[in-house]
């Protein structure tokens, strides 16, 4: 089945509708999700149009300028709606590539740090995502049969064509979606972290400009912001190569990094 859309009427069309998607795909990233020289002329034209979408409106990943959506994209929603509906979750981090690839670079810790038994996790990561897929996704009822304690956000770095500004409405507006799904859940907002490998890395400063805007999301009660960006750097402020190997996705290493930053926080979260 094959969707359309015109993107003046993305978010009347769109956001009220669930899409009736039944091919299910596992949790396993995309490995080359960054390599922009792998996309093909239509992907390359499908991202001119996304870079263009409001980032604080849902709209799907489309594969085409025609609106088509994204065929891994939709099977990935609706793979993780199928896992809402398996069973409980507990635990939820939801973002793009650098969240989906817990299940590949980071799936020792993962297994390691969130056992079933305690945490019953579910990692909704999709590569590539900017916020107004997230909020798409929320739109399209991925968190309607999920009633997690703790949901780990970080979403943003793939807006980096927008101003600061744009990037933190963006984020802002999954953060007021997912509290509108989820009221009694515990959202532990993240910082989005540091990419390129040297600090002069114009979208350093861009990120740098961005996270301060989201640290005010926090209000003590149920929104929760944490920075350790830092944690991936070396003394000399540039991204190591055996934290993040693209310098933008960490390595098992940076994983390690992600896990140990976030564990007081959240072992503090689910016990509130």
């Amino acid at each position: 089945m094959r969707f359309f859309f015109r993107c003046h009427v993305i978010y009347l069309c769109l956001v009220s509708i669930s899409v009736p998607l039944h091919a299910q795909v596992g949790t396993t990233a995309p490995a080359t999700a960054t390599k922009r020289s792998r996309r093909s002329p239509e992907q390359q034209a499908a991202n001119r149009v996304m870079n263009e979408q409001d980032p604080a409106i849902p709209a799907p990943k489309i594969g085409n300028v025609d609106g088509t959506i994204d065929a891994a994209f939709a099977r990935q929603h609706e793979a993780f709606r199928a896992r809402g509906k398996e069973g409980p979750v507990d635990l939820l981090f939801l973002g793009d590539s650098i969240t989906a690839y817990w299940a590949t670079r980071g799936k020792d810790v993962w297994a390691e740090r969130y056992p079933p038994e305690k945490y019953h996790p579910a990692n909704f990561g999709i590569g590539g995502d900017k916020t107004q897929h997230v909020l798409w996704r929320i739109a399209n009822g991925e968190l309607d049969d999920i009633h997690p304690k703790v949901v780990v956000l970080m979403i943003g770095t793939n807006n980096n064509s927008k101003p600061a500004e744009d990037i933190a409405r963006g984020t802002t507006a999954c953060v007021t979606a997912i509290r509108g799904k989820l009221p009694d859940a515990k959202i532990l907002l993240l910082a989005i972290f540091p990419r390129g490998e040297l600090p002069s890395d114009p979208l350093r400063t861009k990120i740098a400009n961005v996270n301060p805007i989201l640290s005010k999301l926090d209000d003590g009660r149920h929104v929760f912001y944490l920075d350790f960006g830092s944690k991936f750097l070396a003394a000399d402020g540039t991204l190591p190569k055996t934290v993040m190997p693209d310098f933008l996705h960490p390595s098992a290493e940076g994983y390690r990094i992600w896990a140990d930053a976030i564990q007081p926080k959240l072992e503090e979260l689910f016990t509130r």
